[in-house]
């Protein structure tokens, strides 16, 4: 039996098609929309130039994203009266931030380039450049992932690790999602830079034993045992504007501004690979950009699954 040669070269172009739609590539952009990289690029610079904190909030907001049904922008859908989001969850609830930045990158890249971008693609590239704006190590983006259609805010109550967990806790939810312990400690590097409210801190510094005394009374001026529940520390008391390997010095120190950061360096199985991101942090910086690409590849709608929306805070 044979086949006209029409129909054998379009079966084999759906294979190829079929075959490489669902993945991400790093160049999936190069001929649709070309000039989105330095769009992006010059949109991070701007806002971070414009509030420093802005970078740790957009590569929190990836993080907030790509945990909870995977990397597909659905942490940026608003609430409607007949859609409930991820926004209201207690992980994100008057702390997520960055939104106003992704609106304004994605209204530039859609005059640029119609309907092709992805709002999850967008995120993905806004955390990345943000760590290189503040000094951190860079790494190739992978592309191609499409926007959810929906969005849970029982997984994102969920998922999330919290300020208040214990290693345990941060094992237990980051091997969910397929990271070793190294890769926590490499992610749990992002706290280089950031700040945090004291309604997710005043617990640690007034109760915990693992806090440098001298740094808990600093933190208590600005933290007060009721009320001031917005008010901020950095992350990072040393360096806090510039993404480096200080924040786990500061472990070292009991410095940690979380009980979640502290728990890293506190008597048991991740404090050796703290002390090495201390003496070599070219591996802190190698092992944190490997860490955020295999973060970006958690569950990402590809091919014809979900859409590409003209809003990132609403569905089509």
């Amino acid at each position: 039996m044979t086949f006209p040669i029409t129909k054998v070269v379009f079966f084999l172009l759906f294979c190829l098609i079929g075959t490489t739609s669902a993945q991400l590539s790093s160049n999936f952009y190069s001929r649709t929309c070309p000039l989105l990289l330095p769009t992006i690029k010059l949109e991070i610079l701007a806002a971070v130039i414009n509030e420093r904190r802005m970078g740790a909030s957009l590569l929190r907001l990836h993080f907030h994203d790509c945990f909870v049904q995977g990397c597909d922008a659905s942490v940026l859908l608003d609430d409607t009266s007949s859609f409930t989001g991820e926004k209201t969850a207690a992980p994100n609830a008057g702390s997520l931030r960055g939104f106003n930045v992704i609106d304004t990158i994605k209204s530039k890249v859609e005059r640029l380039c119609p309907n092709i971008v992805s709002c999850a693609d967008i995120l993905a590239v806004a955390a990345r450049d943000s760590v290189v704006v503040l000094g951190g190590p860079s790494w190739n983006v992978q592309l191609g992932r499409r926007d959810s259609t929906t969005a849970s805010l029982s997984s994102a109550n969920s998922d999330l690790p919290g300020p208040s967990s214990e290693l345990s806790d941060l094992t237990n939810a980051f091997s969910a999602k397929g990271f070793t312990v190294k890769e926590i400690v490499a992610l749990s590097g992002s706290h280089s830079i950031g700040q945090g409210s004291c309604r997710f801190f005043r617990n640690r510094i007034y109760n915990d034993n693992n806090i440098d005394p001298t740094f808990a009374k600093s933190l208590q001026a600005n933290c007060p045992t009721s009320g001031g529940d917005a008010n901020l520390s950095p992350l990072d008391t040393t360096t806090p504007n510039t993404f480096d390997n200080a924040y786990y010095r500061n472990l070292q120190n009991k410095k940690g501004l979380f009980h979640s950061d502290q728990v890293l360096f506190n008597g048991g199985s991740t404090d050796s690979q703290v002390n090495s991101y201390v003496n070599n942090p070219a591996s802190f910086g190698a092992d944190f950009a490997n860490a955020m690409i295999k973060m970006g590849n958690l569950s990402p709608l590809t091919g014809s699954s979900g859409q590409i929306r003209n809003n990132c805070r609403n569905i089509n």
